[in-house]
């Protein structure tokens, strides 16, 4: 699936009719697309970029249930979350995994230590579940070492979910065309088709891959989704629809785990503004988020953090890990993200509400805002919403699971059990055939990350990899976890890409070239201060 020569398989065949288009390939659209192709409807997604290229990559990683909602009374999406974190963590194994939190309570905290254990119990209560414990000043020292900041009064543990949200994306999508959808990035939707009514009837779709030369083609369906995220309301601008979306930027720094040894994730109130933040283990690193100001520009696939909010973070890590030292030279990566949210127009962005919605104007049905952990709500929530203009009004069963089951049997010589799982959840059942795949010694991690050699030479062979950020940032997290973005490893992953990508010297060349601007320009943390 997606070997050379896929693409252009698909264009030769995509100008026929279907019964819905999904426009957008995060993890909205990617739930749309395996929902509707599991109710047996002939299904296109397409995405102007990669999958996953936007927010859908860059988020916090986390499959949480949204504690943080509590204090705004957003009762509704903390119970909804809470709800599909549990089953996310029952069918998502190797994927998505339970993450130990530590919250510390802080002196000169806004929020009470009282109020924050009174929305434990709460959110314990919606999952079925009593887990959180308090502890006092030494336990919380004890259980987390780098923790030392003088400000410490005592602190609270509770659980929540994490996961990497480009794989899980990559494997709704990949499920969905096992199952007979057909999904394809790298294509653009350059208009909206109307019927004599004016209502939507279909797309012209423009082919951005690098060989296309602008090849473009005009598709209709019975129904058209608009799932493009930080996207949306340009596409709904086709339609004279009036903007009704507010894009909030979140940043986070990336710290080696050498530098910054955590097990567990520790959240607490920044010191400036009271406002909860994280620091978390995740892939041998530690991500330290988010910010949440207001992205003012026009949105963009790679957004760069800004140096008031590298400043805000660093002052966040060196305000409780004070005895690490950190500075902005220990930051291995960063990265951005924009997120849409409805626009109420509150003065504080964390406050906008974070419960999707959908839209249904001129026959185009929009579905934008919610959280990467109620996907699978808000994917049936929009197919529910055509159902009568679907064939036979087809039904989405609430009782199927989100992801396929693992594959059985899985035993490759020596491969050790945490690995086995490892590859199960990111590949579900394409892990055989990985691992079928793989050459001579690339069962062995790529040193100080957990990713194998062999996941490069698979993504390169059959995971729709069109250029190096695609492989680097998305199929693998390398650019995120290597120093220097991997630039330095490339010699070593090239003998084993290359060939499989079918790239000459010239574009290899050209692709390094490329990569390398692009993590210099929004992955990189300018330490002099010139970002």
């Amino acid at each position: 699936m997606w070997n050379q020569g896929w693409r252009n398989q698909i264009w030769n065949e995509v100008n026929q009719s279907w019964d819905v288009i999904v426009i957008g390939g995060g993890i909205t659209g990617a739930g749309v697309f395996r929902e509707a192709v599991r109710a047996g409807l002939r299904t296109l997604l397409v995405e102007a970029h990669d999958f996953a290229s936007g927010t859908s990559s860059r988020s916090s990683k986390l499959v949480h249930g949204g504690l943080r909602y509590l204090k705004n009374a957003q009762i509704k999406i903390t119970l909804e979350s809470v709800h599909e974190r549990e089953q996310l963590l029952k069918q998502g194994r190797g994927l998505i995994g339970r993450l130990g939190f530590l919250h510390a309570h802080l002196a000169g905290d806004k929020l009470p230590g009282w109020v924050f254990r009174s929305g434990l119990m709460i959110y314990d209560l919606m999952a079925g579940s009593w887990s959180h414990r308090h502890y006092d000043d030494l336990d919380m020292r004890a259980l987390c070492p780098p923790l030392t900041t003088s400000a410490l009064i005592d602190g609270y543990r509770y659980f929540d979910a994490q996961t990497d949200d480009a794989r899980l994306v990559l494997r709704l999508i990949r499920e969905g065309v096992l199952a007979s959808g057909t999904a394809l990035n790298y294509a653009r939707v350059g208009g909206l088709l109307r019927s004599r009514n004016g209502l939507v009837r279909g797309i012209a779709l423009i082919d951005q891959s690098p060989e296309a030369k602008g090849c473009s083609v005009e598709i209709e369906a019975r129904v058209v989704i608009n799932a493009a995220g930080a996207w949306a309301d340009d596409l709904r601008g086709h339609i004279q629809q009036a903007p009704r979306l507010r894009l909030l930027r979140g940043s986070h720094l990336i710290i080696p785990g050498e530098r910054l040894p955590l097990i567990r994730a520790l959240s607490f109130h920044h010191p400036w503004d009271g406002r909860p933040v994280f620091a978390l283990p995740w892939q041998g690193v530690v991500l330290m988020g988010t910010t949440d100001v207001d992205h003012d520009s026009p949105a963009q696939t790679d957004p760069a953090i800004s140096q008031d909010e590298a400043d805000y973070l660093m002052a966040a890590l060196e305000y409780v890990f004070p005895e690490q030292h950190l500075t902005p030279g220990d930051v291995l990566a960063t990265f951005s993200g924009i997120r849409p949210v409805v626009d109420t127009g509150k003065a504080d962005p964390s406050r906008e509400s974070r419960e999707h919605v959908i839209w249904r104007e001129k026959g185009l049905l929009t579905v934008s805002g919610g959280k990467l952990t109620t996907f699978r709500l808000m994917a049936r929530d929009a197919l529910d919403a055509l159902r009568r203009e679907l064939p036979q009004r087809r039904t989405f069963d609430p009782k199927q699971p989100v992801l396929g089951p693992l594959p059985t049997g899985l035993i490759v010589g020596e491969l050790p059990p945490p690995t086995r799982l490892y590859l199960e959840g990111r590949y579900g059942s394409e892990a055989v055939d990985l691992l079928a795949a793989a050459g001579a010694g690339e069962l062995t991690p790529i040193p100080g990350t957990p990713t194998l050699w062999a996941e490069l030479r698979w993504a390169a062979r059959s995971e729709g990899v069109v250029h190096l950020d695609d492989l680097l940032l998305r199929r693998t997290r390398l650019g995120l976890l290597l120093p220097r973005g991997g630039l330095d490893r490339l010699f070593q992953m090239k003998p084993i890409v290359q060939p499989e990508l079918g790239w000459d010297e010239r574009c290899w060349a050209d692709e390094v070239s490329r990569y390398r601007k692009l993590w210099e320009n929004s992955y990189q943390l300018a330490v002099d201060g010139s970002q």
